[in-house]
């Protein structure tokens, strides 16, 4: 009889174990600003490699013009998650709408600002690009912010530049050639081939953490998932699916040659020349994060970075800590055998 009981207690024990590991939501709607750029590799990476399914995921990608496009499907609720930069997460708080970031892809924000050949002669500090047409992803997004944060130095406030939308990759390229705009600031690889064609002279990079570094004078975290603290809070399960696909995906990209990572991306993210997506791979490598976690430094400088140009967002009112959790990273990189 003891043994029975013994049994059945452990029955009991893991059937609650397996239904507290149950997905919530096994079909995940996913909402991405450009998605071809460098700066999305991991994502990329963590769908082509199947990472998602294999963590009983059916996860459905929607790619969107800017980050702010992305962010707008979820606030919507046409969309679950945002692949996106962190800093959304503390512009939406000061907004009083609470967004969670819960794993980190980007350690560094792997864009560049450049002023058009024509026009570099006459650069000499950010406050000459006063009156000038910049080229971002789209208005409000990461590549804004960067661009922002840059004149800010030279004494500019946003009003100082016009901003004009252009989405990612090729139409980032067909711009300058154009003559539509006077600066870009974008990411890779469209800025490494028109840097290489010497359509553009780079002004400004954080491609690397020695570039993000002298820009914004610390670590500044860029690409992650965030959702509505609401949703994490409803599907911890789906979240944690969610999070070990992507700790996953980072892990193998440490391992990775650069003949694997243009195995794994689709032909058309090349822009019609591989050697050009290789050399700029290797340009931002360093950018992707090891191991997913966030820091509470690259969290200040966000911050610090987002209040210089932006006076609704006001440090004292800001809850850094509610902004990004580590919580579901730390579980991942126990069961992939990553940093403890």
């Amino acid at each position: 009889m003891k043994a029975m009981v013994r049994v059945a207690a452990f029955l009991v024990g893991a059937i609650a174990a397996g239904a507290q590991a149950q997905i919530e939501k096994r079909d995940v709607h996913i909402a991405v600003g450009g998605k071809s750029a460098l700066y999305y590799l991991p994502l990329t990476i963590t769908e082509r490699l199947g990472y998602f399914k294999d963590e009983g995921l059916n996860v459905r990608i929607s790619d969107f013009a800017g980050g702010t496009r992305s962010l707008e499907a979820v606030v919507g609720g046409s969309a679950d998650v945002v692949s996106g930069s962190y800093e959304h997460t503390i512009n939406m708080q000061s907004k009083k709408i609470h967004f969670q970031a819960f794993v980190l892809a980007g350690a560094s924000p792997q864009i560049s600002i450049g002023i058009v050949s024509s026009k570099a002669a006459g650069y000499k500090s950010p406050k000459d690009l006063k009156g000038l047409k910049v080229g971002v992803s789209a208005p409000g997004s990461s590549t804004n912010m960067v661009a922002n944060f840059f004149i800010a130095k030279g004494g500019l406030k946003p009003s100082d530049i016009s901003v004009i939308g252009l989405g990612a990759g090729s139409t980032v390229i067909a711009a300058v050639d154009q003559g539509r705009v006077d600066v870009v600031s974008q990411t890779d690889p469209a800025m490494t081939i028109l840097e290489k064609d010497g359509k553009i002279k780079i002004i400004a990079e954080t491609r690397t953490p020695e570039g993000t570094e002298k820009l914004f004078g610390g670590p500044m975290p860029a690409a992650s998932f965030y959702a509505p603290v609401e949703f994490i809070r409803k599907n911890p399960n789906t979240v944690q699916a969610l999070t070990n696909a992507m700790v996953r995906a980072l892990l193998w990209m440490q391992e990775a040659s650069p003949q694997q990572i243009l195995n794994t991306v689709p032909e058309e993210y090349l822009l019609g020349n591989k050697a050009m997506y290789l050399f700029a791979y290797n340009n931002v490598k360093t950018a992707y994060s090891k191991d997913g976690l966030f820091s509470d430094a690259g969290a200040k400088t966000t911050l610090r970075a987002i209040a210089s140009f932006n006076p609704a967002v006001k440090p004292d009112q800001v809850n850094l800590a509610e902004t990004y959790t580590n919580a579901f990273v730390k579980k991942a990189l126990a069961k992939y055998g990553g940093k403890k």
